[in-house]
């Protein structure tokens, strides 16, 4: 078994969303792309270690994925005409010569990688319907685009693997429900749309960051996979300029992954970390997509978010971060997005620029609505610690430590709260 395992798992890594994409293109049905492309990678696990590795890995896949899909149509009386359109795009799937997609694509050699590219552009669309919970979102993403398995996905959540199979199952018959093109939005919905994308990416990114919870301090996989898949939407939309803001967003944070945690695992204060450990050649990138971004003129808060995560790298020192320009962006991202958090930080950088006393009269009047929220508890302890009123702190600290879901969080929060 073990002779077909390792251009197996290569072949899933390179090829399985692109033969999801294309099979949920063609019958406009997640699920059922993803069951047919699941079909073949274990008819793949039966016959490559025994009749050894095809030439075209990803062609006998993608052959085998479509004849999966046709054979479950044909047990589906509904489908029909989803198995009438498959069955006349012969084009797309590898002929049974072996010499594979590609060959079969040949002739138009650029239009080839160009519909493959739609059709993933498609499927992260289609995974981000808005009929989804937000949830739901993340988890198709994560299941469909980004290739995670189940059990995997299921521990991003916290959850077993039963649960996060229901989930994706009714995550599924939901959008097979509403019978929905996975394809690249009219013009007139792309923004909206596009905006549903990004804020998933996002949430994927962050949950990789700094996990919500469980024993592990940052989840580098998810991390990395919202990094693909955001490089992915640039490349297929190269000049819509929240994807570049977005990138950018990620690739400075990403810059400074390294340096974020010490050898015992607990979490740095981004103004202690080791900035010349910081990745220099991340950094650069992150700065020339955000230029580029700039010079399109369609400002966004992706973009105004990069710009304000620039400064921090761009600072040699701490000290020499120009918080008054970082208040500034501040408000104009709450003009863009008004919400406490974004008020929050905003009110962290007046701090930082004018005192904490100014900082403070900011954030006082969003106890109410962030209360629940550790880092808003957090932030105020931080400025009160710093006006010298201590006992305030301590009680601010001891909330936050209790609200904290991330071990490693609530670790440093204690630590907080002891030096306070």
């Amino acid at each position: 078994m073990n002779a077909g395992r390792e251009p197996l798992e290569r072949a899933y890594r390179e090829e399985a969303t692109r033969i999801r994409a294309a099979l949920a293109t063609r019958t406009g049905d997640v699920g059922l792309a993803e069951d047919a492309v699941q079909d073949a990678f274990i008819e793949a696990m039966v016959h490559w270690p025994r009749d050894g590795v095809p030439a075209n890995p990803g062609g006998w896949l993608a052959t085998t994925a479509r004849r999966k899909a046709i054979d479950r149509l044909r047990r589906d009386q509904v489908g029909a005409d989803k198995m009438a359109l498959l069955a006349a795009t012969e084009v797309w799937a590898c002929p049974d010569d072996g010499q594979g997609a590609g060959a079969a694509e040949g002739k138009d050699g650029g239009g080839a990688d160009r519909r493959a590219d739609d059709e993933l552009l498609g499927l992260a669309f289609a995974c981000c319907h808005p009929a989804l919970t937000q949830e739901a979102q993340v988890a198709l993403t994560l299941r469909a685009v980004c290739g995670l398995t189940t059990d995997q996905i299921a521990a991003a959540f916290l959850v077993n693997e039963p649960t996060m199979a229901q989930r994706l199952l009714r995550a599924r018959k939901t959008l097979s429900g509403l019978e929905a093109p996975v394809t690249i939005p009219d013009p007139d919905d792309l923004a909206d749309r596009l905006a549903q994308v990004l804020a998933v990416v996002y949430l994927v990114f962050n949950e990789g960051y700094l996990a919500s919870s469980g024993r592990q301090p940052a989840r580098r996989d998810l991390a990395a996979q919202a990094i693909t898949l955001t490089r992915t939407l640039h490349r297929l939309m190269p000049r819509e300029p929240e994807v570049l803001g977005l990138l950018a967003l990620l690739l400075v944070h990403e810059s400074r992954a390294k340096t974020r945690f010490d050898g015992w695992g607990r979490l740095i204060r981004l103004k202690d970390q080791d900035r010349a450990k910081w990745d220099k050649r991340l950094a650069d990138e992150a700065a020339a997509h955000l230029n580029r971004a700039i010079a399109l003129r369609r400002p966004g808060p992706y973009q105004v978010q990069a710009a304000i995560a620039a400064l921090h790298a761009r600072a040699p020192r701490p000290e020499d971060t120009d918080w008054p320009q970082i208040a500034t962006l501040y408000r104009g991202l709450k003009a863009m997005w008004p919400t406490p958090v974004i008020e929050l930080n905003r009110a962290v950088a007046v701090a930082m620029a004018d005192g904490p006393d100014a900082g403070l009269a900011l954030i006082e009047p969003l106890a109410e609505e962030l209360d629940r929220y550790h880092l808003f508890h957090s932030a105020r302890a931080d400025l009160l610690r710093r006006a010298g009123r201590t006992g305030e702190a301590h009680l601010a600290y001891r909330r936050a430590a209790d609200l904290a879901t991330n071990p490693v969080e609530r670790k440093f929060l204690l630590r907080r709260l002891s030096e306070a």
